[in-house]
C-alpha cells in the first residue's frame, strides 16, 4: 500500500467539500446556527436556567447538520421530510426531559426551556436549510420574547394570572344586605 493510495483515499473522503462554494456555504450555514444557539443559550444561561449555552449551541448546530446532508446529497424532497420528522420527533424527546412535574407544586417546571430548545431547533433548520435571514430573524424573535418573561411575571404574577387586589372585607352589619349578593335583589 504506497502513500498514493490513502493521500488519495482522505481526499476522496474529503471531497464532499470539494470546491470553495460548497465549503463556504457549509461553513457559513453551520456558524450561523452555532452564533445563533450560542446567544439564545446565553440568554437562558445567564438567567440561571438549566439549558444554556452549549445545550443550545449543539441543538441549533445539529439541526442544521440534519438537513443539510440530505441537500448535499441531493436527496428527494420526500426523503427531506423524513429527516425532518426524525429531527423533531428527536427534539421532541429532548424536550421532554426538560419538563418536571414535582409531586410537591402545583405547576409543571421547563416549559419554556422545552419550547425554547424546540425554536432553537427550527432556527438550526431554518439556517441549515439556507435560510440564514429567517433564522436570524426568528432568534431575535425568539430573544424579545424571553426577554418579556421576567416583565410578565411582574405584571401576570409567576403563575401567568393577572394579580388582582383585594380589598379586605368589610364585616356584615346585621339586617343590612349584601350588594354584591343578587340573591337578594
Amino acid at each position: 500500500m504506497g502513500w498514493e493510495t490513502v493521500t488519495g483515499t482522505i481526499a476522496a473522503e474529503f471531497s464532499d467539500l470539494g470546491d470553495a462554494e460548497q465549503l463556504t456555504r457549509t461553513l457559513l450555514r453551520l456558524a450561523v446556527a452555532v452564533v445563533l444557539g450560542g446567544c439564545i443559550g446565553f440568554q437562558r444561561e445567564r438567567h440561571g436556567h438549566e439549558a444554556g449555552t452549549r445545550t443550545h449551541m449543539l441543538v441549533c448546530a445539529g439541526s442544521a447538520l440534519f438537513v443539510l446532508l440530505p441537500q448535499q446529497l441531493q436527496m428527494s424532497d420526500d426523503a427531506v421530510s423524513r429527516v425532518l420528522q426524525g429531527l423533531l420527533a428527536g427534539i421532541g424527546f429532548l424536550c421532554a426531559g426538560a419538563i418536571l412535574k414535582r409531586p410537591q407544586e402545583e405547576h409543571v417546571r421547563g416549559l419554556t426551556t422545552s419550547a425554547g430548545i424546540w425554536m432553537t431547533a427550527a432556527i438550526g433548520t431554518a439556517a441549515g436549510l439556507g435560510r440564514e435571514g429567517t433564522a436570524v430573524v426568528s432568534a431575535l424573535l425568539l430573544l424579545f420574547v424571553l426577554a418579556l418573561e421576567k416583565p410578565l411575571k411582574r405584571v401576570l404574577g409567576p403563575r401567568g394570572h393577572r394579580r388582582i387586589s383585594r380589598r379586605p372585607e368589610r364585616p356584615k352589619q346585621p339586617g343590612s344586605a349584601d350588594p354584591t349578593d343578587r340573591a337578594n335583589f
